[in-house]
């Protein structure tokens, strides 16, 4: 036994002190590698999309009716079903509904928590008695525990079970009974959730879904490039900060930062209602839904312009810093005709539809004024001291990365950045080339030095490099040649509004491209995936998710309404449990109300991508190869023991 073996046993010891203690750890954990795999949940391009993604993270993208089918078969009706189906998914609404309309509340009471003590015994089937008891609510661990385990000694088992049931509703406690039930199963139901990137913009509620995320029992994110604009935003980038506010007031969602984050906008509203009062905004319309209220309409379209031009303006500061990012193409406020209306872009001129920039000096256009500079301090404060940004910021840095590897699967939400001969391009970072994982590598060091780094110098590097992966034409999480924003607003012409793909989107059914991304990031290319966000799947054009004959799997189908009638879904979920790997495509979600009061699911459509020849057990997962590396040193620990090298405790 080496010395660092030695300490190994050493500070195990002191958690197994005997021989007894050490053989269990053993043959629990030995018994726990011989249980079915656990079932892992893929999302992405969430989009801020809060309730389609709070009901398919209750619904397990159909796992719990699927579940509720297989346990009653033809014993129940469809009805029946879908009512028990809904009280999972929202017990609290439901219990509300039922406890105002029910006549016989006792005979509901009894008959639904009997069914649910059915399903919670079908999901757990699958987990050790000790996984289980962990997931338990505290305050019915007990009971819950004595109705889904089997007695051999009670004779009469249904009089047992019967009694414990009758007492819950003769006491009161029905209602929380039935609620800790029902949150069980969706916990039992999704072991690992996936979250392949892009949790912010566009849709209303990315808070909230970052708070359910917090609170989730186990999950991992990989960052899209959306994520990433918010998470430099938090760090103190003015670039994203800029880009951050400016998408919240083009999609109307400025209330997700003054309600849901609480940060004051005041600043930036005084300041565009006094420089842009007689403005022509009428390039910066709000592409806003029917949660909008019109009554901010004429100053939310000032809002916009103010932070667009501020943005335009710091970007341009930000690439003049960085020679190596090769994007002086961006820079286009310099390119502007003032006399003529127009601007010169890749070497071509266009007419202009807006060139009324109060702040804009065409001697200086990338100098921001006093009142701007003032403007952009305020709301750096702002963003870096408001607790519930850090948290959730905080949160996606510990769960997360650029990329996933995770049971023999490669997760990651763009692309890996590719020549059009298939071979790894090189990008320069900080005057050093990078390509494949590596690339991966590096950018996620500088992503998190631009967040927790002490050293000032060090930190901004980080934030500048957390910018070029939003926007940069070697990014991974980005991976087009340009993003048109400037285009897009003031540009007729759709032909400069188009952002050319990597060519690693050309070649997603090229085998022996592939393999070797896979082989790049060490998996075998025989049996590893790849799992894929960012680009929404037009399945409404026959576009198919599953690429390279299932060997690489594009999940982002629409989750966002703003991509819906592009798509023709309401995105796809991915679910991989033992038996195999299943794409479901979701069509659109009408409302929460809707769910609870008409009991609708979202109605799914199953693709089986792949069926395991052989059922994939604990021993085959990342969790499994821990759990042996576990008990062989256990089993050292053990050798240990019995001759004499360490000295148990009696």
């Amino acid at each position: 036994m080496n010395e660092m073996e030695q300490k190994v046993l050493k500070t195990l010891s002191h958690q197994y002190k005997t021989q007894a203690a050490a053989s269990t750890e053993i043959i629990n954990l030995q018994s726990i590698l011989n249980l079915p795999k656990g079932t892992e949940h893929f999302l992405t391009d969430i989009h801020g999309e809060y309730e389609q993604f709070n009901h398919v993270l209750k619904n397990g993208s159909g796992s719990v009716r699927r579940k509720i089918d297989e346990e009653f078969g033809n014993t129940i009706s469809s009805k029946d079903k879908k009512s028990l189906a809904t009280l999972i998914y929202y017990p609290e609404s439901k219990l509300e509904i039922v406890e105002r309309e029910e006549d016989n509340l006792e005979d509901w009471y009894k008959i639904s928590l009997h069914r649910l003590v059915q399903v919670i015994k079908r999901v757990s089937s699958k987990y050790t008695r000790s996984k289980v008891r962990k997931a338990l609510p505290k305050d019915f661990a007990y009971v819950i525990e004595e109705l889904i385990t089997e007695k051999e000694e009670i004779q009469d088992k249904e009089a047992y079970y019967n009694e414990i049931i009758h007492t819950i509703i003769r006491i009161g406690r029905a209602p929380q009974f039935i609620i800790a039930l029902s949150h069980l199963i969706q916990r039992l139901v999704i072991d690992h959730l996936h979250i392949v990137g892009d949790i912010y913009d566009r849709g209303p509620g990315p808070h909230i879904i970052m708070d359910t995320l917090c609170q989730y029992h186990s999950v991992d994110v990989q960052w899209g490039n959306h994520d990433m604009v918010w998470m430099g935003a938090a760090a103190g980038s003015l670039a994203c900060i800029a880009n951050v506010i400016r998408m919240s007031a083009r999609y109307g969602n400025l209330a997700t930062l003054e309600d849901g984050y609480g940060i004051n906008l005041l600043p930036l509203a005084t300041f565009a209602l006094e420089t842009y009062e007689n403005t022509d905004c009428d390039a910066f319309a709000i592409k806003f839904n029917t949660d909008y209220n019109t009554k901010d309409l004429g100053l939310d379209t000032k809002m916009h312009k103010a932070i667009a031009i501020l943005q335009f303006k710091l970007e341009g500061q930000l690439i003049m810093r960085h020679p190596e990012f090769h994007m002086e193409s961006r820079m286009l406020l310099d390119k502007i005709d003032f006399q003529k209306k127009t601007v010169c872009v890749d070497g071509k001129t266009y007419p202009m539809k807006d060139v009324d920039f109060p702040t804009l000096d065409p001697e200086h256009p990338y100098e921001l004024t006093e009142e701007e500079s003032k403007v952009m301090l305020r709301l750096q404060q702002v963003f870096m001291r408001c607790e519930k940004l850090q948290r959730h910021v905080k949160f996606l840095y510990s769960k997360g990365g650029m990329y996933k590897i995770y049971n023999g699967n490669l997760l990651y939400h763009g692309c890996v950045p590719l020549n059009p001969d298939g071979s790894f391009k090189q990008v320069e970072i900080c005057g050093k080339e990078y390509s494949g994982k590596a690339l991966y590598d590096i950018l996620e060091y500088h992503a998190r030095r631009g967040y927790y780094a002490k050293d000032a110098k060090e930190r901004a590097l980080g934030q500048d490099m957390i910018w070029y992966i939003w926007a940069g034409p070697g990014s991974p999480v980005f991976g087009k040649a340009k993003m048109a924003t400037f285009e897009r607003y003031f540009l007729e012409d759709k032909e400069t509004h188009i952002e050319e793909k990597n060519s690693y989107y050309k070649l997603l059914e090229n085998e022996e491209v592939i393999g070797s991304i896979l082989e790049e990031f060490g998996l075998d290319k025989a049996d590893a995936h790849i799992v894929n966000g960012h680009v929404p799947v037009e399945q409404i054009h026959g576009e198919s998710p599953i690429k390279c004959g299932g060997k690489l799997l594009i999940i982002d189908g629409g989750f966002s309404k703003a991509y819906q009638k592009k798509t023709g879904i309401a995105g796809y979920t991915l679910v991989c449990n033992s038996r195999g790997m299943r794409l479901v495509a979701h069509e659109p979600f009408e409302s929460t109300e809707a769910a609870i009061l008409k009991e609708s699911d979202i109605f799914s459509d199953s693709i089986v991508v792949e069926n395991f020849s052989r059922r994939k057990m604990v021993a085959d997962t990342d969790t499994g190869k821990e759990i042996q590396e576990n008990i062989f040193y256990l089993e050292e620990l053990l050798e240990a023991y019995r001759e004499g090298t360490i000295m148990e405790e009696v």
